[in-house]
């Protein structure tokens, strides 16, 4: 295996798509690594979130970045040359366009997964299999089935999994939740996260041949996608189904894993979803919604609310948080109690919980360095219900019908709650945003789910059941979770 410095890989360009590696079952061996043991990692993916991997390995103490690997030779090489000049000593980190390369490599301990959405699982699955610890960005799956499969590798290969929702680090969310749980604000009725941060239109590109640069074969990896366009390329992907997971699951996820870390400890997947919303206002190419609200029902009786809003306008209140409703009334909403019908809240001041020290990454080291994947702040499994829990809300919407845009939509005359909160939805959309009345949603059907087998029952369960995997290119298939 060839070590490509930037040097040379400014000169030669290899043909990774057509190479066959092979990636064997390999357990990690768990052993407690000492502080000054360094450990080496490979980057995949180098654009947006793949820069901050970079800066927060760079960070840790005798912490390695032995492989940055795009399939993109002009992102490769630029990451390359930059990494090259913040390096003190010498230069050995490889560069690489296939990720399989860096897996191979029985000197690499750990791969910082920062692609696009759809290669998040495989490549997870497939350095499991190898024995090497992953930081795996939000979404950990792409959809519900795959995520499946990661935990399923992490159980049999005992590596570290860390999900990159960076909150899972925070001492005073943990402190919040353990007090929510254990009674102090009485029951918890509903938790609902928001994703409302300004997005704009992607126009729309033409179908066509990819840039020379790009390894079209390796960018795809998993995802049926054959025609390329310029809006996959570097970040549009978010808003196609093939691809992304729309703000749902994007900046979603991480507000979808805090509100369903404060329920019950024992609730896992939710039993009913629903989703309604649209992608108003722009006459785009993407596909996912700019603007949604979700609804689970946990087989507990407390339900998780999710909102995203992305168009424009003024007077928008960005909102990228969480609130709590509770039983009695009282809420606590922007780290303040509200008692029932109270304008004004008291400061919630409470101890901080439990989380391994360190932030996101040197969490993630410090499990590495103890061989506990349970050190992790966001587990696999952790990552695995967050994750599933906005796919289902994206496949419910995914199965709507389109109705006129107006108050009725929603359908919630039997939930209260939810008729409240979708009405201030409607306001915001219709009054501030401009919604014009000929326009329409799409209301998704109520889906039933069991959680412990993981499906769907009742009416809709064959169209639902048919979203909860994705098909697979030849040659980047993800495995059945028995057999990983």
């Amino acid at each position: 295996m060839s070590n490509l410095s930037r040097r040379d890989f400014l000169r030669t360009t290899t043909a990774a798509a057509g190479a066959s590696l092979l990636i064997t079952g390999t357990r990690a061996s768990g052993d407690v690594r000492g502080a000054n043991e360094k450990i080496r990692i490979a980057v995949a993916g180098l654009n947006g979130r793949g820069k901050s991997h970079i800066d927060g390995w760079l960070d840790q103490e005798n912490v390695e970045i032995a492989y940055v690997i795009d399939p993109d030779r002009d992102v490769l090489a630029r990451t390359l040359k930059s990494l090259e000049s913040r390096v003190k000593g010498p230069f050995t980190t490889r560069g690489a366009a296939d990720v399989r390369e860096a897996i191979a490599d029985k000197n690499v301990d750990a791969v910082s997964v920062a692609t696009p959405n759809h290669w998040h699982s495989l490549i997870t699955i497939w350095a499991a299999q190898a024995g090497k610890h992953v930081y795996v960005e939000k979404p950990m799956s792409h959809d519900c089935d795959e995520g499946r499969v990661v935990v399923e590798a992490q159980k049999k290969y005992g590596v570290v999994i860390q999900h990159g929702t960076q909150s899972r680090s925070s001492a005073a969310i943990a402190g919040l939740h353990e007090a929510i749980q254990a009674g102090k604000f009485g029951p918890l009725k509903i938790s609902y996260g928001y994703c409302c941060k300004p997005r704009g239109s992607i126009g729309h590109k033409d179908a066509g041949d990819p840039p020379s640069q790009l390894d079209w074969n390796l960018w795809r990896g998993p995802a049926q996608i054959d025609a390329f366009h310029a809006n996959y390329v570097h970040y549009n992907w978010h808003w196609f189904w093939k691809s992304g997971n729309g703000d749902m699951n994007n900046q979603g996820t991480h507000q979808l894993d805090i509100a369903r870390w404060a329920l019950n400890t024992d609730q896992t997947h939710p039993v009913r979803v629903m989703a309604l919303g649209g992608r108003f206002q722009w006459n785009d190419q993407g596909e996912t919604p700019n603007t949604m609200m979700g609804i689970a029902e946990y087989p507990n009786g407390q339900h998780v609310f999710f909102n995203v809003r992305n168009v424009n306008y003024e007077g928008y209140q960005h909102q990228v948080e969480n609130e709590y409703y509770f039983a009695d009334g009282s809420r606590i909403i922007r780290d303040k109690l509200y008692a029932k019908g109270e304008t004004k809240g008291e400061d919630v001041k409470l101890p901080p919980g439990k989380v391994t020290p360190g932030g996101n990454w040197g969490a993630f080291i410090a499990a590495v360095r103890a061989g506990n994947p349970a050190m992790a702040n966001g587990t696999a499994l952790d990552a695995h219900y967050a994750c599933v829990l906005g796919h289902l809300m994206n496949n419910s919407y995914r199965l709507g019908a389109k109705v006129p845009f107006n108050a009725k939509a929603g359908g919630f005359a039997d939930h209260s709650d939810a008729s409240d909160h979708f009405l201030k939805l409607h306001e915001i959309m219709q009054k501030g945003v401009g919604v014009q009345d000929n326009a329409e949603y799409v209301v998704g059907p109520w889906l039933t789910y069991d959680p412990k087998i993981e499906r769907h029952t009742g009416e809709h369960a064959e169209d639902a059941n048919r979203l909860l995997k994705d098909a697979n290119r030849a040659g980047f298939e993800i495995p059945d979770a028995k057999y990983v």
